[in-house]
């Protein structure tokens, strides 16, 4: 069982007040997402498709991320999120903005990783991601939306 923090609208964490995953989250409350766009040296950036078993399957995702786990700050989150997710390790991530779905009751703090690991060091988390690529901004642009399991980094690098 996976369980989380609760935040009011104003991002503050609330005291005494749990929330467990595939739970529905009560109203007025929202849950901590850490996502991570990766940037090469060269310009590049890290693009993952989502395995084909999960919700949106077969698509294309900017971001590795997801849940911070009770008593997990953002970017303890993100750095633990990037490294099962891509094997990528490091504590040098930049806060670069923060979304907030109502819809989905959550808070997005997304975080740049710019990196100039070998480009064939990823290592993919099994039952989470199928594949990888680097692609340029320009390449990135000319994908069809459809494509995305989100486009919620357009507003951060495009």
């Amino acid at each position: 069982m996976e369980i989380w923090d609760a935040y009011d609208e104003n991002f503050n964490k609330v005291d005494g007040v749990t929330l467990i995953r595939d739970e529905e989250i009560p109203d007025g409350y929202y849950h901590l997402v850490s996502e991570i766009i990766v940037r090469h040296t060269d310009g590049t950036y890290l693009m993952m498709q989502r395995d084909f078993r999960k919700h949106l399957g077969g698509k294309w995702e900017l971001t590795a991320g997801g849940s911070a786990l009770q008593g997990e700050d953002s970017l303890a989150c993100a750095i633990r999120e990037l490294k099962e997710e891509t094997g990528v390790v490091t504590n040098k991530l930049t806060r670069i903005g923060r979304v907030q779905h109502c819809g989905y009751k959550t808070f997005y703090e997304v975080y740049m990783c710019i990196t100039n690991i070998q480009k064939d060091e990823i290592i993919l988390q099994e039952g989470e991601t199928s594949s990888y690529k680097w692609v340029s901004l320009d390449e990135l642009s000319k994908m069809p939306i459809e494509e995305f399991a989100s486009i919620r980094f357009h507003q951060f690098i495009m």
